[in-house]
């Protein structure tokens, strides 16, 4: 018989294959969901070339899910030929398939394969954090749901509200079934002793966390816009912080905004060298240009990544699913630190 190792690892094994099937899932809903929406918005230009209502994009947006099942096989994004059973197994078929169509040998993008693989790994992580629980649930969920936007987001610039709004709505259910331990509870016990329940305090740090990530990306893309005048964020990420507020509570919204914005800062700060480098060696090796021309006019080439359209949702994502493992504990640490 199996001891409790073998099983754990069998358990362990059965998570890490669920995450690459979902993985898998995820790669149609990446590519899939924000094609039918650019497909409708066309349409809706096309028919009255006017702006439609909020309510009815959001709508739209949420009905987009119906792109997923449409059509039912996968297929090559190159020849749209049906791509057969044994060359849709997950992360294996990309490495035996070469990374490229069976039948047209056109590249498949890398990307389907870090999907399934870090799905996966997520997954595992969750297991080995939290067991097998309802928080563990309620984890996988919000992986998936980040996951999804990440890409999005870096491939299209788009954070759809057929994953946002869905995923705000099942953060705050989930509050109400796992607790969110908030900042007060933990520190100032004594005056929440009138309340009826945890479930109470619980659901009121979701709805809390998730008005705090919407006002203050709503706040910061606002003043953006009054210093620029132009658009700095769009309500993509008001909607993805909501959602994040919603799973993760007060404290970690203000972590996951805080690292966000420091990650997402360091990644500004370093674009403009780094395209200035890579645009500087590719002048002076085809065309032959000296040193000096080529670093002055690649300059000015790379100053117009300024106006780049940063996708903050990869980084506002990525340290959320950070925060979910390593947040409550940065808190203590720093609360220690402050005593």
């Amino acid at each position: 018989m199996l001891g409790g190792s073998g099983v754990d690892g069998l358990v362990s094994i059965a998570i890490f294959v669920l995450g690459l099937a979902f993985g898998s899932f995820l790669n149609v809903c990446i590519y899939r969901i924000p094609r039918a929406l650019e497909s409708d918005q066309e349409d809706e230009a096309g028919d009255n070339g006017q702006e439609q209502p909020a309510w009815q994009e959001m709508v739209q947006n949420l009905a987009a899910w119906r792109s997923v099942a449409q059509p039912e096989r996968s297929f090559c994004p190159s020849c749209e030929q049906r791509i057969r059973w044994h060359d849709n197994i997950p992360v294996v078929s990309w490495f035996v398939l070469r990374g490229r169509c069976r039948d047209c040998r056109e590249p498949i993008s890398f990307r389907y394969t870090a999907v399934e693989l870090l799905t996966a790994v997520l997954f595992l992580a969750g297991y080995a954090r939290f067991g097998l629980t309802l928080v563990l649930l309620k984890y996988c969920i919000f992986a998936l749901l980040m996951v999804a936007l990440i890409f999005t987001d870096y491939e299209h610039k788009l954070l759809p509200d057929a994953f946002t709004l869905p995923g705000l709505v099942l953060g705050l259910i989930f509050s109400w079934l796992v607790p969110l331990h908030d900042v007060a509870s933990e520190l100032l016990p004594g005056l929440l002793r009138h309340l009826p329940s945890w479930r109470v305090l619980s659901f009121a740090d979701a709805v809390a966390g998730a008005f705090l990530g919407a006002a203050f990306i709503f706040g910061a893309g606002m003043i953006y816009k009054l210093v620029r005048g132009r658009e700095g964020m769009g309500l993509g990420d008001v909607k993805l912080m909501a959602m994040a507020g919603a799973f993760l509570g007060v404290r970690l919204t203000v972590l996951t905004i805080f690292g966000g914005s420091v990650l997402g800062t360091l990644f500004a700060l370093l674009l403009v060298p780094m395209v200035w480098y890579r645009r500087m060696r590719r002048r002076m090796a085809r065309s032959r240009e000296p040193a000096r021309l080529a670093r002055r006019r690649a300059w000015r080439s790379a100053k117009a990544m300024r106006y780049y359209a940063m996708p903050f949702g990869v980084f506002l994502g990525a340290i959320a699913l950070l925060a979910t493992f390593f947040g409550a504990a940065l808190f203590r640490w720093y609360w220690t630190l402050s005593l």
